[in-house]
C-alpha cells in the first residue's frame, strides 16, 4: 500500500512540475513579446532551477540577455542551446550577431580534414540521437534479414539482403558517430568569460605574469584546473591561467 501511494505522489508531482514550468514558460514568453526582459530571465530561470532544459529555453534565455546588450550570457545561453541541439538553427544565426558585441578578434587555427567533418557532419546531432539511429538500423537490418530468410522470390532475396547489408552499414556508422561524439562532449569542457576585462596569467597565481587579456563574452576551451584557477586555451592555440570566478562553464 506504501508503494502505491509513493507511486502516486510521484506522479502527482511530476505533472504539477511540469504544469508549473509550462504556465512559466508560458508567462515569460508574454513578458519577452512585451519588452519586459528582465522579467522574463526571472521566469526562465526558474525553469532552468528546476532542471527541466531544453534548447529553446536556453535560445530565449540568450535571446532575452541580447536584447539586454548583456553579452556574456548571451552568448552563453546561444551556447547552451547549441550544445543540446547543434541544428538549433537560429541559435547559430543569433550567436553569430552576439559574437559581433565582443572586443577580442581571434582567429582560428587551421582545422584538420576530420576535424571540419567531425563539425560539420557528427556533431551536428547530439551522440543520443546517433545512438537511437544505430538502434533503428539494428531494428530495421534483423526485419530484413528476416525477410531474406523466408523469402521465396530469388529478386526479393536480393533486394532484402543488399537492403540488410545497407542497414548494418547505417548502425555502425552510427554508433561510431555517437561514440567519437560524446568522446567530444566529454573531452571538450569550454566556457565564457564573464568579466568586462581579465588578464590571462602564465601560472595559476595573482603574482604570476600577464601574457595576453581577454574580454567578457570570449569562448574559451578548459584544459585543466588547480585550486581557483583554469588553465585555458582559445581559438588561435594561446594557452594561459584564468582564476575561475572570471568565467562560467557551458
Amino acid at each position: 500500500m506504501k508503494k502505491i501511494f509513493f507511486s502516486i505522489a510521484l506522479l502527482f508531482s511530476l505533472l504539477v512540475t511540469s504544469q508549473t514550468a509550462d504556465d512559466l514558460f508560458s508567462k515569460a514568453n508574454n513578458l519577452y513579446q512585451n519588452g519586459k526582459y528582465s522579467e522574463a530571465i526571472e521566469s526562465y530561470s526558474a525553469i532552468e532551477k528546476q532542471e527541466l532544459v531544453s534548447d529553446d529555453l536556453y535560445f530565449n534565455l540568450g535571446n532575452c540577455y541580447y536584447k539586454l546588450n548583456k553579452v556574456a550570457p548571451a552568448i552563453y545561453y546561444y551556447e547552451k542551446a547549441l550544445k543540446e541541439n547543434p541544428a538549433h538553427e537560429d541559435a547559430s544565426i543569433n550567436i553569430a550577431f552576439a559574437k559581433r558585441m565582443t572586443i577580442d578578434v581571434i582567429e582560428d587555427l587551421p582545422k584538420t580534414f576530420l576535424q571540419r567533418f567531425s563539425a560539420s557532419v557528427i556533431q551536428q546531432l547530439p551522440f543520443d540521437t546517433w545512438a537511437i539511429l544505430g538502434v533503428l538500423a539494428s531494428f530495421l537490418a534483423s526485419l530484413l534479414f528476416l525477410l531474406y530468410h523466408f523469402s521465396y522470390s530469388s529478386r526479393k532475396k536480393l533486394f532484402y539482403f543488399n537492403t540488410s547489408i545497407f542497414a548494418v552499414f547505417v548502425l555502425i556508422i552510427s554508433l561510431l558517430f555517437a561514440f567519437q561524439n560524446y568522446k567530444t562532449v566529454q573531452k571538450d569542457r569550454t566556457a565564457i568569460i564573464f568579466v568586462d576585462k581579465v588578464e590571462i596569467k602564465n601560472a595559476p597565481s595573482t603574482s604570476s605574469e600577464a601574457i595576453f587579456e581577454l574580454h567578457e563574452g570570449t569562448k574559451v576551451v578548459i584544459l585543466d584546473e588547480l585550486d581557483h584557477w583554469k588553465k585555458i586555451k582559445i581559438a588561435d592555440g594561446k594557452i594561459g591561467w584564468i582564476y575561475a570566478d572570471d568565467l562560467k562553464e557551458i
